[in-house]
């Protein structure tokens, strides 16, 4: 059961596009699982996908503490893409957030934000 969904938790990552970002929680949604079943995932995530786990960040628009250097990797390739933070280290889900998920309907994640982290346990 885990490999399925772990496979499904990469195929949801994956269409995340270039510059965007989502939650945790919102992929958790997507594949019906919990935020921290997606956090294990990512970092469980084999050498050599090409999986974009950098684009998933917690439900208050923040990076997740990680082990090493995981924290400023991130950050980095999420720079490089153009996704802004601010001075308290927050992405902007109105900004940045991945609007073109089929599986949430017409608006995408128009109004993502404060009120989906705190129905999702706070990812």
């Amino acid at each position: 059961m885990r490999d399925g969904l772990y496979q499904r938790i990469y195929d949801a990552v994956g269409q995340i596009p270039h510059g965007a970002v989502t939650s945790y929680g919102r992929i958790a949604r997507i594949v019906n699982c919990t935020a921290r079943q997606v956090g294990y995932a990512l970092a469980a995530t084999p050498h050599g996908q090409n999986i974009p786990w950098h684009r998933v960040i917690n439900g208050k628009g923040e990076i997740s503490a990680r082990k090493g250097d995981g924290y400023s990797r991130q950050r980095e390739k999420l720079l490089d893409e153009g996704v802004v933070f601010d001075q308290h280290g927050r992405v902007d889900f109105e900004r940045f957030g991945w609007r073109d998920d089929p599986h949430l309907g017409p608006h995408g994640g128009a109004h993502f934000g404060a009120h989906d982290a705190s129905t999702t346990g706070g990812e």
